[in-house]
């Protein structure tokens, strides 16, 4: 299948309120307010980089150079301020400091500190460092009447405790030695939902929290023979009690990522769901991102989620090619420039002016059908035998073949500078399916190689310009680890190759990334040594200081 990208993304960093009444949103670093039934804009500051609101978006906060800032109300903060976040109703103000505490101040509640060690090491309300990793960005999380705040401690290991703004906390209690990773935490509404792992990330349990007593009960279990995967914006409370969670759909013939609500199938295993963006409050329909049949691309589906009714479960409400995104609040859905109320739309000004915008040629290709990308260079003449350069990104785990114009700026610098740029989402990669992600389960290299090497071969029926006596690779961090070992393992395809801030060795990384791919290092030594690079020789540069310029040299001068 061949396919370029069109479609436009959105400026990142939208959000809608829960009443629907207000949209928010970063536009050239402006943070601007939609009302949505007039259309109008209004600026509320410049020079903002990241910002929360209150549930109605009454009251905006922001962090500028350590300052407390905000519209809506006044709030004085006596410590340096990161991540600052208003409570639901816009009274009081949460934030964190560089130091690793979590304080909080309002109008009628002078700026104090609610929990904090300075100086042991030990932080509160700040992610850990295996959050980035399980997709957890934050470290607090406010209760829906603001009366509490649930907030994550880190001393070796995550806690979690209930605090209250005049004193007092309770701690929430469950198995931290059986589950020490806290893979999410959602509390929009009756007690908090919190997805604890296992080290082994093979079985995970969603609780239920009581905010009197922090006690817990099991609400659902995940369970895989590989590890894991929470589908971003689960676990997920609906109207009528029952809770969304994501799983995979493995037995008869069906190889999915879907929803559950309490152990009934919601989505249609043709869908690959990515996130779950919210609930309409008037249709009480779930919005999840998903892809369906081609993972280059991302739509945005509406699915049902009462039992009666009549029609298809599942609607799709986007067309065009691309990666569409959703943002959901009340009665309103925001899909890329667009705000959606009913059967009213509103464009959403985040637009500049066009650009050239790069436009890969998509395929799939060898009988794995693994995604792949081709980018020439301007003005390429049919016939002219061009040098290869692989990308591999971020490496596994990372999607590269995606229809989204900005994904591909960097790797346009490359085509404009005389190289056939290529991606292959190797085996590995999310988006097709479990299957096709978690196969690499303790033998990722040889996997991921053999699915590039392979993929390379192939784009050459189609595209016969590609030299492949001349082939590089690229990478950042486990992209670069991988480019490094594509030099090192078959330099009869790859010759040379440049490796940003690259992996050498796994057993470096935090154990809740190389044990998700190799297992435990304890149990299993000879696949740590198996992942392990060699010295890098003259055929690579490791992390260069000069950007392009000096890795165009680089690949120029050895033919």
């Amino acid at each position: 299948m061949l396919g370029v990208v069109e479609h436009r993304r959105r400026s990142p960093a939208v959000t809608v309120g829960t009443d629907g009444a207000r949209v928010a949103f970063l536009h050239a670093s402006a943070l601007r307010t939609l009302t949505v039934a007039t259309g109008e804009v209004t600026t509320i500051a410049e020079g903002v980089g990241a910002y929360a609101g209150s549930a109605d978006l009454s009251v905006l906060t922001w962090a500028r150079d350590g300052r407390l800032e905000s519209s809506g109300a006044t709030f004085h903060a006596t410590a340096p301020v990161v991540g600052p976040r208003p409570d639901p109703a816009g009274r009081n103000v949460g934030y964190t400091t560089p130091d690793g505490t979590l304080r909080v101040t309002g109008p009628d509640l002078p700026d104090q500190l609610l929990a904090g060690e300075p100086g042991s090491g030990v932080t509160w309300g700040v992610a850990d460092p295996a959050a980035e990793w399980l997709g957890r960005a934050r470290g607090w999380w406010w209760s829906p009447d603001g009366s509490q705040i649930l907030a994550a401690r880190h001393a070796g290991g995550v806690s979690l405790h209930l605090l209250d703004l005049y004193g007092g906390w309770v701690d929430v209690h469950w198995d931290r030695e059986t589950y020490p990773y806290l893979a999410g935490v959602r509390w929009t509404a009756g007690h908090p939902l919190i997805t604890v792992l296992r080290r082994s990330q093979q079985h995970g349990l969603v609780l239920s929290v009581d905010p009197r007593t922090g006690e817990t009960q099991v609400h659902a279990e995940l369970a895989d023979a590989r590890w894991v995967e929470p589908v971003p914006g689960t676990p997920l409370l609906l109207p009528d009690g029952r809770v969304v969670i994501g799983g995979e759909l493995a037995h008869d013939g069906f190889d999915a990522r879907c929803l559950f609500a309490d152990g009934s199938l919601l989505t249609q295993p043709e869908l690959y769901v990515r996130r779950v963006a919210g609930v309409l409050a008037d249709t009480h329909e779930i919005i999840v991102e998903a892809s369906e049949g081609d993972p280059a691309e991302h739509h945005v589906y509406a699915i049902r989620t009462t039992m009666g009714g009549g029609g298809d479960r599942t609607r799709r409400l986007t067309s065009g090619p691309g990666r569409h995104v959703a943002e959901v609040g009340g009665d309103v859905l925001v899909i890329d420039d667009t705000v959606r109320r009913g059967a009213a739309v509103v464009p959403l000004p985040v637009a500049g002016p066009p650009a050239p915008a790069p436009r890969p040629i998509l395929e799939r290709v060898t009988d794995r059908r693994l995604p792949a990308g081709v980018l020439y260079p301007p003005g390429h003449v049919t016939g002219t035998r061009l040098p290869v350069l692989v990308e591999f990104g971020d490496g596994p785990g990372h999607q590269q073949v995606v229809a989204d114009p900005a994904a591909w700026a960097d790797r346009q610098r490359w085509a404009d500078a005389g190289f056939a740029v290529v991606s292959v989402d190797s085996r590995g990669t999310p988006g097709v399916a479990p299957s096709f992600e978690k196969v690499v389960h303790r033998r990722l290299a040889d996997v991921a190689l053999t699915d590039q090497v392979e993929a390379l071969q192939a784009l050459t029926g189609k595209h016969p310009d590609l030299d492949l006596t001349r082939v590089a690779a690229r990478g950042t961090g486990l992209g670069g680890w991988l480019a490094i070992l594509a030099v090192q393992r078959r330099p009869a395809v790859f010759a040379r190759g440049i490796a940003h801030d690259p992996v050498l060795d796994w057993v470096g990384l935090p154990p809740v990334v190389a044990e998700r791919y190799l297992g435990s290092r304890d149990a299993n030594p000879d696949i740590y040594d198996h992942h392990a690079v060699a010295p890098p020789g003259p055929e690579l540069l490791i992390s260069p200081a000069g950007g392009l310029s000096e890795e165009l040299d680089f690949l120029q001068e050895r033919p």
